[in-house]
Formats: C-alpha cells, structure tokens, sequence
C-alpha cells in the first residue's frame, strides 16, 4: 500500500496563514471576505491570495479550459505551477515578514480535485509537498443541495468544469455537479480529521458561521503581534471571489 505523504516543509514564520476549503457553493469566500475585512478593522495587516490566481498563468489557464485541452495531468501540473509561483513570490514572503495571509483555498483543494479527476494520490500530494502546513485550515461543510442552490441563486447555468462535465459522467449538467462534488466532498472528508481541518457547519447562517470562525482564529493570535505595514513592494490586495473551475 502506498504511503501518502502530507505537507513537507518543517520550517515555521512569524506569519499565519488561514486558509479555507470546501465544495463549490459551500460559502467559504464570502466567510473569508468578512475575516478580512474583521482583522483589518482591528489593525492587522493582511493578505489576500486565491486558487488558480497566477498573474503568470491564469492568462493561459482560462484559454485551455476554454478550448477543452486540459487533461486531468495536465490540470494538476498547471495549478501546482500557478500555486508554486503565487506561494513563492506573494505567500511566503508575507508570511516571512510576520502578516497574516488568508486563502481562498490551498493545496487540499489539489487534492480533492485532482484525486475525483483520477490523478494518483500520492503523485498529487508530492506536487504540493514544499508548501507550508497553515495555522488553521477551515473546511465549510455543506450537503450538496445546499451547495447547488447556492451556485444557481446566483447565476443561471453551472460552469463547464466545475460541473465536472469533461469527465462525461453525465450529460447533464446538474447531475454530473452533483457526481464530481460528490466524489470531491467525499476527499475533503476523508482528509479532515487527518489533516487537522476545523470543521465548519456551513448550513447555518452567515453571520453564526462568522462569529464562530472570529472566535477561533482571535484565540490562534494570542500573542501575536502583527508588524506595521512596512513591508516595501508588498502590496495587499482584494479579488473578487470567483468560482475556480
């Protein structure tokens, strides 16, 4: 049997990193908006970064999905690159310098998508085996229902590869949703208690889910103390949420 391997590096900064994962539709961004917007009121600097968010790579990355070119390789290969290059200029050194970085999903989401896409676990996680562990990872935990509803309140029609519709596991664009979430919910699952996840009921509303997430990231900062933005040439910045695939 193989030995899956985790997150590598033993190396720790006088940064913190939170990051959450989840299904699409299970309302992670918006709770992430709203934890920023909170620190930074109480006079933290933060920093903003999301999946698939490459300046160097997102440009081509939305031409192959356009064109349907990306294999489930090659869909790996391309999102580690945009996560190693984002990781490595904007990530790290914010976390270097002692700020506290928030992400719109991590490594795990890899994980979880490319393991429904077929990709071999182990090839996966090695991918990803330079990144850091991060101080807290939220998982927002929703029955795919919920989910959907969610996606469709906002916007008429499913997105081509967010329903999963290249791996032809249904024509239909609500079931194949439902089938490639289903598989992708199942590894999120899998990896909570094995990677340490806080388990967040995404059901209830959004204002319980934000308190509840304030509490635990403030008991994470006793003792912390967020440096003066000094930083020269590292910027903090917003992006509007999107859905990723």
């Amino acid at each position: 049997m193989k030995k899956v391997r985790g997150l590598g590096l033993k190396k720790s900064y006088p940064g913190k990193l939170f990051i959450v994962e989840g299904c699409d539709g299970s309302g992670k961004s918006t709770q992430l908006y709203l934890l920023k917007k909170w620190l930074e009121s109480e006079g933290y600097y933060v920093f903003f970064s999301e999946w698939n968010s490459s300046d160097l790579l997102k440009k081509y990355t939305k031409k192959a999905k356009r064109k349907n070119l990306l294999t489930p390789t090659t869909f790996s290969l391309i999102h580690a690159c945009d996560f190693a290059d984002r990781y490595e200029k904007l990530i790290l050194p914010h976390l270097r310098a002692g700020h506290i970085v928030l992400a719109d999903r991590y490594v795990y989401t890899a994980y979880a998508r490319d393991i429904a896409r077929g990709c071999d676990p182990e090839w996966c996680r090695n991918l990803y085996d330079f990144a850091l562990k991060p101080t807290i990872g939220f998982y927002f935990k929703a029955p795919l229902d919920v989910s959907l509803s969610r996606i469709l309140t906002g916007r008429t029609e499913l997105k081509y590869h967010e329903a999963g519709m290249d791996l032809g596991l249904s024509s239909d664009p609500v079931e194949s949703f439902k089938l490639f979430q289903g598989i992708i919910k199942q590894q999120y699952d899998n990896m909570a208690g094995r990677e340490g996840f806080t388990v967040m009921d995404a059901t209830k509303t959004i204002e319980e889910q934000q308190q509840e997430m304030r509490k635990i990231v403030k008991r994470s900062l006793v003792g912390y103390k967020s440096p003066i933005s000094c930083a020269q040439g590292l910027s903090s910045r917003l992006v509007t949420p999107v859905t990723d695939y």
